[in-house]
């Protein structure tokens, strides 16, 4: 259910897999995303299912509605209804217990921190968004709330790696004048885009020093959801929250 966890200085980081709950196929098992296609309820159980594995009120988790932007909210709950939900790809709380989510299926999420400021962040990192700037919106927005670039602690997450997202050469290219870490070939020679490094480029610049990835590829791992692969399919979730308690 939680494929990757850990915590520093009181803030903790979680990336789920796709096994341990109750959709049915083609989101087995684990599917955490809304917008699919899959039974609400099912979707429902499984939320309340990964909350409670991470020690989290289901309640109290925010989700976004992701657009491949690069807008930020500051948050301090959940939203008031579905239809509150506004539309942004990275969400910066001060609350601490409240956990912070995004949805993901080869796209790069992004958890950030800086526990001495009591900041934590949440980013949806696809192609177009990591050429928006969302994540280095979301440090600036974490910054106005007194997080320094220096303290916040990184981890990036299960996406398409490099080696197997292949796009057009004109795309890589339009990529690449943006982003030019994001460059990439894929493993059979094709033209390719790394979006996870060309996030951690981004963070490097502005900088994020301790950034960790997860060494996951989506595309690769029978244990993930991937869009590219399956199409019809799951969402597989990040989550950030701060302790109740100071560390």
């Amino acid at each position: 259910m939680i494929g990757h966890r850990s915590s520093t200085n009181g803030a903790h980081f979680a990336f789920t897999d796709r096994w341990g709950g109750v959709s049915a196929v083609p989101y087995e098992q684990l599917n955490l995303g809304g917008a699919v296609g899959d039974d609400p309820e099912a979707v429902r159980a499984n939320r309340a299912r990964a909350a409670a594995g991470l020690g989290l009120d289901p309640a109290l988790v925010v989700w976004m509605n992701q657009v491949h932007g690069a807008g930020v909210a500051v948050v301090d709950g959940p939203w008031d209804g579905d239809g509150a939900v506004p539309a942004v790809d990275a969400i910066v709380t001060t609350r601490r217990g409240l956990g912070l989510a995004v949805l993901t299926a080869d796209c790069v999420p992004v958890l950030l921190a800086d526990p001495v400021a009591g900041v934590v962040a949440a980013a949806h990192a696809g192609r177009p968004g990591m050429i928006a700037g969302v994540v280095p919106a979301a440090v600036a927005a974490m910054a106005e709330l007194g997080a320094e670039p220096g303290r916040i602690t990184a981890r990036t997450g299960p996406a398409v790696c490099g080696r197997c997202y292949e796009v057009p050469e004109a795309m890589r290219a339009e990529v690449a004048a943006v982003e030019p870490g994001a460059y990439a070939e894929t493993s059979w020679g094709t033209p390719a885009v790394d979006v996870a490094a060309g996030v951690r480029d981004q963070l490097a610049r502005l900088g994020v020093t301790d950034i960790e990835d997860a060494g996951v590829c989506t595309l690769e791992s029978p244990d993930h959801y991937s869009y590219r692969r399956d199409r019809t399919t799951g969402r597989l979730a990040g989550y950030v929250w701060l302790g109740r308690e100071e560390a």
